[in-house]
């Protein structure tokens, strides 16, 4: 009978309380996959789970982590076999769904992709669901444009200092995009002209820079994490056929908008998904970080053991992450 460490969320009269606790493979869910786990990443909807927040975990006890990389120990499916590299991310992983804060997860074939040739397991965790979901929306904004690149265009990243903003800024510098990065953390300005940030914004100055319902065209593209009054400012300063790629709400699920910005200048939301997408939308995005857009995140990242995960948990509660937390479960 094999054990493994995993953080588990415990429900209290006091609110979750968080351990680092053994538990069996056999108590691990149905599926055609027992994946042995080497690094999984801290996202926002991991802290939610793990503290308890209502609509993303229904029953506790829970391990969380939306995010795994690890070997194939033992598999039924066709398309893998044991040793094989393997990538999970979303689907039900971590949200209802034992996750990646375990040694051991056991998933359904279908939520696996292979981690690809050039990608460690290290990079793709850097990357995890944040840089996942800041490649989709880079690839749908090059979509949208009809493929042309991002040569000789002006961009705007929200949340710039989180994980799919720093990961989406980078990118997108390293495209060739000048790039505008939006914090509301003054300290870290520095921080973002070193991932290839053209020129650093605090919330407070978009204010100043745009207006409503339709101002001045300053950026062809943007990518937002935000939502609410900082989308609705983006959305007015948009240069004729511009776009914004949406995935996040961190500023509140709802904005305003008038319709000027669709109607006068052609410009479009599009909204990301990475979590039910298909397989093959994510396998896509992987194989262009392992190779077109291999990016070096070392400066971004930080490892953490299972120990030491409550204190990140804690701190991208209280929005103060910057860049991304890795966890290392061996």
């Amino acid at each position: 009978m094999t054990t493994y460490q995993a953080l588990e969320s415990v429900k209290t009269e006091e609110g979750n309380k968080l351990s680092v606790v053994e538990k069996n493979i056999d108590d691990l869910p149905e599926g055609d996959l027992l994946i042995k786990v080497s690094y999984s990443s801290l996202n926002y909807k991991d802290a939610m789970s793990a503290s308890g927040m209502p609509g993303v975990t229904r029953n506790y006890p829970h391990t969380p982590g939306i995010d795994a990389v690890g070997e194939i120990q033992q598999t039924s499916s066709k398309a893998f076999k044991e040793g094989d590299k393997v990538i999970v991310t979303g689907y039900d992983l971590g949200m209802n769904t034992a996750g990646g804060f375990g040694q051991y997860i056991r998933v359904p074939s279908t939520w696996a992709t292979p981690l690809p040739n050039g990608l460690s397991e290290i990079e793709s965790m850097s990357l995890g669901t944040a840089g996942l979901t800041a490649g989709l929306s880079v690839n749908a904004l090059d979509s949208f444009r009809g493929n042309k690149g991002f040569e000789g265009t002006k961009s705007i990243v929200t949340g710039s200092t989180g994980g799919v903003g720093s990961i989406a800024l980078m990118l997108l510098t390293k495209l060739n995009s000048e790039v505008t990065a939006v914090t509301g953390k003054e300290t870290q300005k520095e921080f973002l002209n070193g991932l290839g940030a053209s020129e650093v914004i605090l919330r407070e100055d978009l204010e100043e820079i745009a207006r409503k319902p339709i101002g001045k065209s300053i950026w062809d593209l943007g990518v937002d994490v935000a939502s609410g009054d900082i989308l609705t400012l983006l959305l007015t300063s948009l240069t004729p056929g511009g776009a914004v790629a949406c995935s996040g709400l961190v500023g509140g699920p709802s904005f305003e908008s008038s319709i000027f910005p669709f109607i006068l200048r052609g410009n479009a939301l599009i909204g990301i998904d990475s979590v039910e997408i298909p397989l093959e939308q994510k396998s896509e995005i992987w194989q262009k970080f392992s190779s077109d857009w291999k990016l070096d995140l070392s400066n971004l990242t930080k490892e953490v053991s299972l120990d030491g995960l409550e204190d990140e948990i804690q701190t991208i509660l209280q929005g103060g992450q910057v860049g991304r937390i890795v966890v290392n479960l061996a």
